[in-house]
């Protein structure tokens, strides 16, 4: 079977998990009443406009659902956790590790598989065409963005910070009152606005700098080309860091593991993903972090050494600079 919208790939998403809807006044809650263990996905819709889905959920059976949708949206969110692959038609096999993502999907058609086991912990955002249609360019032209400016079916493996800020504000409020629809309407605007001027500001950006190769600054007066091996060696590097960043190599044995010497490393790791790679490695340690004080009981000092802090103090600190709260403020507010 082929399944040939949006609305029918997540209906058939859902069977697969054995979840049944429970409709809310701001939200649907997807779970089965009879197996609790599988967890939860949280699903904010307007129809034909956007989708977001908050969810902590393990795979029961492997399964597989085979697409061809013809149509364009906007996709991009944070994964915590999980792994899933999936291939578009003409493409190699790709998949979604615990990092973040952003592409632009036209007529995507192919086929992704979960498998059995898997758990995933995440927020994804889908933005469909006929919403910049009839809501965004009526209102602000040109000054918006549209999905027809990005290359299409290519998935960026970073997003702006301020996006991923929104993103946390959007999670930390799932199931609450206050996460109603005027809210809702207000943060997806604000993610186009983070979108807009992310792209709009410059040629080489968080988005381009992900898939356009050329000519990269190591210091003031010093440029130097990145080739396509440099750019394969330092998207592997990224894979590394996400893969191990409460454990991550030093920047000398990662520059050794991607066959790559480490200015060159740094430099076009900082140039195509708009961070240092400590900046990259701490996002996704912090990442965990808030994943643990939110569905845990682990003590607070218990999460700074599993992700890799020695100190505490230290893990609060960072906690505190990244979501503007502490680790305990934190916890109390997703309860």
């Amino acid at each position: 079977m082929v399944v040939t919208s949006s609305e029918a790939f997540y209906e058939a998403f859902f069977n697969a998990l054995s979840f049944t809807p429970i409709f809310r006044d701001n939200f649907i809650l997807y779970h089965n009443d009879k197996r609790p263990e599988l967890g939860y996905i949280v699903r904010y819709t307007k129809a034909r406009h956007y989708d977001i889905f908050l969810g902590n959920y393990t795979i029961p059976e492997d399964f597989g659902i085979t697409f061809n949708i013809p149509s364009t949206h906007m996709r991009f969110g944070t994964v915590y956790l999980g792994e899933t692959k999936f291939r578009l038609a003409n493409e190699a096999v790709s998949s979604f590790k615990p990092s973040s993502f952003f592409v632009v999907e036209n007529h995507p058609k192919g086929r992704q598989v979960w498998y059995k086991g898997q758990h995933f912990h995440g927020t994804e955002v889908t933005i469909y065409a006929p919403y910049f249609k009839e809501m965004i360019q009526p209102e602000y032209g040109e000054k918006a963005i549209t999905p027809y400016e990005f290359p299409f079916n290519i998935t960026h493996r970073y997003l702006p910070l301020e996006l991923v800020k929104v993103l946390h504000q959007i999670e930390r409020l799932a199931s609450s009152p206050a996460l109603n629809a005027l809210y809702i309407d207000s943060k997806i605007l604000e993610c186009l606005a983070v979108i807009t001027a992310e792209f709009r500001d410059a040629s080489q950006n968080a988005f381009t700098n992900q898939y356009a190769l050329g000519a990269i600054s190591l210091g003031k007066n010093r440029k130097i080309n990145l080739s396509h091996d440099d750019v394969r060696a330092i998207r592997k590097a990224y894979e590394i860091m996400t893969e191990r960043a409460c454990d991550p190599p030093t920047i000398e044995h990662l520059s050794e593991l991607v066959n790559l010497n480490p200015q060159k490393l740094k430099g076009g790791f900082a140039a195509m993903y708009h961070s240092t790679i400590w900046e990259y490695a701490n996002s996704i340690r912090m990442s965990i972090a808030a994943n643990l004080l939110s569905t845990t009981d682990r003590s607070i000092e218990e999460i700074a050494h599993h992700i890799g802090y020695a100190r505490c103090a230290n893990f609060t600190n960072m906690f505190n600079r990244t979501y503007q709260m502490s680790p305990s403020a934190f916890r109390r507010a997703k309860r």
